[in-house]
């Protein structure tokens, strides 16, 4: 339901915008569709007719953030130090979107549960992350700008842990973690010559 007519496309945004915002106060499973059909100020039916179930609400929500962060920091540019410098972007965007990345934290965390919607959608973004990162590191080991003895699958695993787990403690003292300074540390911990 993309396409349609412009006050149904910006009906449909202003309900995401809503269900971030509950679901990024109260979790996924404490949030309900009244309280995000109240929020975006329709009826519970009105919700209903663009999403017709809480899981397809959530799928929307999680795939406005790709597309988003995709469009937006060039997240599928070919490996290599250019995507280590996107990932920055993408750190520094999400400390000035504080609300998007406690969703993204809650979110995932409940995710981790086989039964929930989006255990399969967290699966499919830790595996595309985890070869992404992967692959720029192999790409900088093959061209001689990886540290001697740097593995990129190890990098790449570690990488993706420190990212998470940074926004958790940020989330938690940001005024105690420095999110994007940590990451580029790390980086540069890799590479043979700094970003």
């Amino acid at each position: 339901m993309e396409g349609g007519y412009p006050k149904g496309r910006i009906r449909r945004e202003d309900i995401l915008t809503a269900a971030v915002a509950v679901y990024g106060e109260a979790g996924y499973h404490g949030s309900s569709l009244r309280e995000v059909a109240k929020r975006a100020g329709i009826t519970h039916a009105g919700l209903l007719y663009y999403f017709p179930t809480k899981e397809a609400l959530l799928a929307a929500v999680l795939e406005r953030r790709d597309a988003d962060d995709g469009v937006r920091l060039r997240l599928n540019a070919p490996p290599g130090r250019d995507v280590l410098r996107h990932w920055l972007a993408l750190a520094e965007h999400n400390v000035a979107n504080p609300g998007i990345v406690e969703l993204y934290s809650r979110l995932a965390a409940e995710a981790v549960a086989p039964d929930h919607p989006a255990h399969d959608y967290f699966v499919r973004h830790y595996r595309i992350a985890r070869r992404s990162a992967f692959e720029t590191f192999r790409v900088l080991g093959e061209r001689g700008e990886l540290r001697t003895g740097v593995d990129a699958r190890t990098a790449a695993v570690t990488f993706m842990a420190l990212s998470d787990g940074l926004q958790v403690q940020w989330l938690t003292k940001p005024d105690e973690v420095d999110l994007v300074g940590v990451l580029r540390h790390y980086i540069n911990t890799m590479l043979a010559e700094p970003i």
